[in-house]
């Protein structure tokens, strides 16, 4: 049994819970900070207090042997501090890496021991590389009986994914006795039994956080009002123009705390409108995105598509606002163990009926002509509540019979293109992506897994195929194996063998007439 899974009962059989702080172990400032946060404000006595240090991608990818995790603990046992390796580590840069790291958190944390031994804390380090923090502090949490996950300030970003996928408090610590607080189901802020203080003041921040801050005057505290889950595309009076001042108040003023990824110019914040998760994409002024993008997204409207909230362009700068996906996109979810578990073959094949249902509308219904989006993969379909899927994504669409192209570059590479050659383009891609929710994992941009797939399909040995960690497929059998038939189609059709998009999703229903169709 592994020690992951020993600490796991552990907390089981003695109603233990946890409180798991993950730091950024190439770091040393912030990283105490937020341990002695979390040892002030929220360990109680008998918890579990796991303090979770993950290092950076550039180590991860000098050593052949990542991803790997939990190489040592600190568990607080007798009068002593006991080290315990898990793994064997051949480069010896990575040795004198940890070496180096075990030294300074045996300082770090020596002080704070006595403390937890007198309380009864656990105290637990565990050290992990190779992986995303965030998915690494959800696995950490989802595996003990978890109240409190703090993060230090290097992991800011981290703190909206989390929050739709664990269930416990969380705080970000942006400096000594300053934190950001989500409190889960109206959870009070608390004070650690042996370092009682008076409670403090809680106030939200634009992200639908609460701003717990130490003052010796303190006011009771008003609980936070949770995010809506209901889309705003879907409310009445959206999509809409937005002022600048207004996208200044839903990002907390374009801070760097909110920004999710930046390419090629583009940034995505994350921020609250109306009690509501959205995501704001601005665009510099020479980006030709911007146009098509909301000129196609402002036509469309469909239950499976990330649908526009608003749009804003001050000159300088343009601005999309979007819905908040609150479970990722289906390529994050396969890069998880625990999440692609979750993903159960009824729910992969209902994702396979919405996004072709969305690539339909797209085909075959939109008033205005059919719009091809040249860009369907497992990274370009989002999942939200219930894990309703939405086809994002349109920077390279293209809508065939419009004056206007949505990208003349892009047309301007295939010019040969006959507009029933521009939407198999889109159905060749379903029949990847279906691929994608067989095997578990993205395909990518390259055709290994498309010609590794390819034999094993023809010859229906799906068992090869099919993503072993979903181990129940009784009822479900038939699900797959129409998946798996509509994806042979879809990647196999060329000049003699056409297929609609309609076509695919009928043998994806199990259609009986589509199925047998040669």
């Amino acid at each position: 049994m592994t020690r992951e899974r020993q600490i796991s009962l552990l907390a089981a059989r003695c109603s233990r819970e946890a409180v798991v702080v993950a730091v950024d172990a190439d770091r040393t400032k912030g990283t105490m900070e937020a341990v002695e946060w979390a040892l002030k404000h929220v360990v109680r006595p008998r918890d579990i207090f796991l303090v979770l240090g993950v290092f950076n991608d550039q180590l991860a990818k000098k050593n052949s042997c990542f991803p790997f995790k939990l190489l040592m603990d600190i568990v607080t046992s007798g009068e002593r501090l006991e080290f315990i390796d898990h793994e064997e580590v051949d480069p010896i840069e990575l040795e004198e890496e940890f070496e180096r790291k075990r030294e300074q958190y045996r300082s770090s944390l020596q002080p704070l021991y006595g403390l937890c031994i007198r309380n009864e804390v656990r105290l637990v380090l565990k050290v992990a590389a190779g992986f995303c923090p965030a998915r690494v502090a959800m696995d950490e949490s989802q595996n003990l009986n978890t109240r409190w996950l703090v993060l230090d300030s290097h992991f800011r970003k981290s703190k909206v994914f989390l929050k739709g996928h664990v269930s416990c408090n969380i705080a970000v610590v942006k400096e000594k006795d300053f934190a950001s607080l989500m409190l889960s189901n109206e959870t009070e802020p608390e004070i650690s039994p042996w370092n009682p203080e008076p409670k403090h003041p809680v106030e939200e921040d634009s992200e639908g956080f609460s701003i717990y801050q130490l003052r010796k005057k303190c006011a009771p505290a008003p609980h936070p009002q949770s995010p809506c889950c209901y889309p705003m595309s879907w409310r009445s009076g959206f999509p809409r123009a937005f002022s600048h001042n207004e996208l200044e108040a839903i990002t907390n003023g374009f801070a760097d705390d909110n920004i999710s990824r930046a390419l090629d110019g583009v940034v995505v914040y994350q921020g609250i409108l109306q009690e509501t998760s959205v995501l704001v994409k601005s665009y510099p002024e020479t980006n030709k995105g911007f146009r098509p993008i909301v000129k196609i997204l402002s036509r469309v409207y469909h239950r499976n598509i990330m649908n526009l909230v608003g749009y804003c362009s001050t000159g300088a700068s343009t601005f999309l606002i979007f819905d908040f996906p609150c479970l990722g996109n289906v390529e994050m979810n396969f890069q998880s163990d625990e999440l692609a578990r979750n993903l159960r073959w009824r729910v992969r094949w209902s994702i396979a009926l919405e996004i072709g249902g969305s690539l339909r509308y797209l085909h075959e219904e939109c008033v205005d002509g059919p719009i091809v989006h040249k860009s369907l993969r497992s990274c370009s379909v989002a999942l939200s509540h219930g894990y309703s899927a939405m086809l994002y994504n349109f920077t390279t669409a293209e809508w065939l019979t419009s004056d206007f192209p949505p990208n003349e570059d892009l047309i301007a590479e295939s010019p040969n293109l006959e507009g029933d050659e521009r939407l198999s383009v889109d159905v060749h891609d379903y029949g990847k992506f279906l691929l994608e929710l067989i095997v578990g994992k993205s395909a990518g941009k390259d055709k290994s897994m498309i010609d590794w797939a390819l034999p094993l399909l023809e010859n229906g040995e799906l068992c090869e195929l099919m993503d072993s960690r979903v181990t129940e497929i009784a009822g479900d059998a038939r699900m797959v194996q129409h998946m798996a038939h509509a994806a042979l189609r879809c990647l196999k059709i060329d000049s003699d063998h056409k297929l609609s998009i309609s076509e695919a999703l009928a043998i994806v229903r199990g259609d009986e007439l589509a199925t047998f169709k040669q």
